[in-house]
């Protein structure tokens, strides 16, 4: 590609790219002597699998690899054992050095999903920062000032609570800029809760003589509910590891308007062509597309299959689980059922679900959340518009 095709591609999506037409100089200068651009984006490895949400910068790195530059995906072992407090109002437990082997290892092993293993080099940040002496510490941290961290709009929000920042949290922007300069990055991505932290890279960059990378910074995805941000806690996640039928039917329950925020953040689609499509085929195509990415080529086709069968035509999938519950006084309380046999997390869920109309048993619609099942069954159970149960209850 040439520069233009490329600065089209990876602006795509994006938030910001600073400083303004620094991109476009990288690219230029990357062409003109005749090597890839070096693009950093570091992953601290706090949780064991991940969700379309991380992908969203692994999708960027693609897209630098396509036009042929050279990806280091940086896992931070060593930073992942501060804790970065980002988007948190309060100090974020550190993980052991334990969690942070076992979590990255799950890493490995599934961003090969989306980047070509032949232009990306796997790194660890320990292999430099396990090197530095308290004296090398203390001249990193000579090179910015409190009032430089306190710009930093969780730090400053607390300060202003009167909520406790400790010291070692100050050190995480300057080891993750330091990184930048152990790594001699061109360009670092992340999410634009990651600003600053991408910008202490440019200026500690110069502080040690060298060119300073370019940051872009690209959107927090919105998970299923088109309103907070994908994250398991929350439950409006598709992991990346799930089952295709799974991943196929929650792709399925997203709105249009964020359908099309997820063909522009997690493919290459042409948007046009996308929104002249019929919007249901669209979402389709578009869960197939997710589904072949971490399940091969064919396993979207199955899956959507496997959809239409099941809901368009109104028959119920193959392997409905099967569960046996011992009944109450007067029966099985629903909400208990619900949550003991896994369909919901807690006894609330399982009541505001069943008031706003998503449970039926057998076939008929249950808005009733006092409602006790009778010894008997199996009881077939539908719980919104992908789970399924087959409940028998013991007197």
């Amino acid at each position: 590609m040439d520069v233009e095709q490329q600065l089209a591609l990876l602006s795509r999506g994006a938030v910001e790219i600073l400083p303004e037409g620094g991109l476009e100089k990288k690219l230029k200068q990357a062409r003109d002597e005749g090597r890839p651009l070096r693009v950093k984006a570091g992953f601290d490895p706090t949780a064991p699998d991940l969700h379309l949400g991380h992908t969203v910068l692994l999708e960027k790195l693609r897209q630098f690899q396509v036009c042929g530059h050279q990806v280091v995906f940086l896992i931070g072992d060593f930073t992942g054992m501060i804790g970065d407090p980002t988007g948190k109002n309060e100090t974020r437990p550190p993980l052991t050095h334990e969690e942070v082997l076992v979590n990255a290892e799950t890493y490995k092993e599934q961003v090969f999903k989306i980047l070509d293993p032949a232009r990306t080099e796997v790194r660890f940040n320990s292999e430099w920062l396990n090197q530095l002496t308290a004296a090398d510490l203390i001249r990193i941290a000579a090179k910015a000032t409190v009032a430089r961290m306190l710009e930093r709009d969780d730090f400053e929000k607390r300060y202003k609570g009167g909520q406790p920042i400790a010291i070692h949290e100050f050190l995480y922007p300057l080891i993750q800029g330091y990184d930048s300069v152990a790594l001699d990055a061109d360009v670092e991505l992340g999410g634009n809760d990651q600003k600053f932290n991408l910008l202490m890279g440019r200026q500690l960059q110069e502080a040690y003589g060298k060119p300073p990378q370019v940051i872009l910074t690209m959107p927090l995805l919105e998970g299923l509910d088109g309103v907070n941000k994908m994250s398991k806690s929350l439950g409006n996640y598709v992991g990346v590891a799930e089952a295709p039928n799974e991943q196929f039917g929650k792709l399925m329950s997203i709105s249009d308007e964020l359908m099309l925020r997820y063909y522009e953040l997690l493919t290459d689609a042409d948007m046009d062509e996308v929104r002249a499509m019929h919007p249901m085929e669209a979402k389709k195509r578009l869960a197939a597309m997710i589904v072949d990415r971490f399940h091969g080529a064919g396993a979207g086709e199955q899956a959507r299959q496997s959809f239409e069968a099941q809901f368009s035509r109104g028959q119920l999938p193959e392997d409905i689980p099967e569960a046996e519950m011992a009944a109450g006084d007067g029966g099985l309380w629903i909400a208990r059922a619900l949550t003991g046999a896994g369909l919901t997390a807690s006894n609330g869920e399982a009541i505001r679900l069943i008031r706003q109309g998503a449970l039926s048993i057998d076939g008929e619609r249950v808005t009733d959340k006092d409602l006790k099942l009778a010894p008997g069954g199996p009881y077939l159970i539908k719980l919104g518009k992908r789970k399924y149960l087959r409940l028998s209850v013991k007197g």
